[in-house]
């Protein structure tokens, strides 16, 4: 049975700002991103008129995402291509469904002849898929929603197919933190850990306690530099190993 799977790369990373005569020094959110992608089904186009991209948080507030609105061939995206669909910086922590919101130019194109693929229930309030997902600052989720084509397109005979997805949801985290604590506390200090392999560089600022946390870093391998104002001298962490889904604890580090 060949399925088609759609991925929602669901990009978090968590943004903490700063501040020194703040001492509430974290305010959680929390950049969010949809890619499609599909696998052959028995169907030469499925095409998709996509409006919107809604995310509802598990108390019911909803949050409409900066979609690119548009009609997809799922088919077009199939050996690993991805379409990036939806961007936003969400404010929830806690996910518990997506919605795709469908125009009418709905199609399905089988042995050369285009039919309309009728989604009433989509056209009202969108293809529900569930999600129940608590996000962590700095991991970056691959949320994959995985369509049974043989029976989320029904062939209700006369020419007319309707679009009702099955969906099995997967979720997997796909990057880690490095977190620690300078002392004294009090200390200004910028935290830059770079890639060893990319050169890529991600920064973040030492909290009024003395607190940080580098997140949303890709597996591997990185070189911590923390640097202070002077006269204090930076102090580096070198061949530091990010693994998905773990925060690496640097520990106490004294200037």
């Amino acid at each position: 049975m060949k399925k088609m799977k759609i991925i929602l790369s669901l990009i978090v990373l968590g943004i903490i700002m700063i501040s020194c005569n703040n001492n509430d020094d974290t305010a959680s959110s929390y950049p969010y991103a949809v890619k499609m992608t599909d696998a052959p089904g028995p169907y030469q186009q499925v095409n998709v008129d996509l409006l919107g991209v809604e995310v509802t948080g598990d108390a019911g507030e909803t949050v409409t995402l900066n979609v690119k609105k548009g009609i997809y061939n799922l088919l077009d995206l199939t050996n690993g291509k991805t379409k990036l669909i939806a961007t936003d910086t969400l404010q929830i922590s806690k996910v518990a469904q997506i919605r795709l919101i469908l125009g009418t130019r709905n199609t399905v194109v089988v042995d050369n002849t285009t039919y309309p693929l009728s989604t009433p229930s989509a056209e009202q309030s969108g293809l529900k898929l569930q999600v129940h997902q608590t996000l962590q600052q700095g991991i970056l989720y691959n949320v994959l929603l995985d369509f049974d084509a043989n029976k989320s397109i029904v062939n209700t005979g006369n020419g007319a197919y309707k679009l009702k997805p099955v969906v099995r949801t997967i979720v997997a985290a796909e990057s880690g933190n490095i977190k620690g604590k300078i002392t004294p506390v009090g200390s200004s200090a910028v935290v830059t850990a770079v890639d060893v392999l990319t050169g890529l560089s991600y920064s973040t600022s030492v909290s009024a306690t003395g607190e940080f946390l580098v997140m949303g870093l890709p597996s591997g391998t990185y070189n911590v530099t923390i640097t202070p104002v002077l006269p204090l001298l930076p102090v580096t962490k070198s061949t530091i190993v990010v693994t998905a889904g773990n925060t690496y604890d640097l520990g106490p580090i004294a200037f």
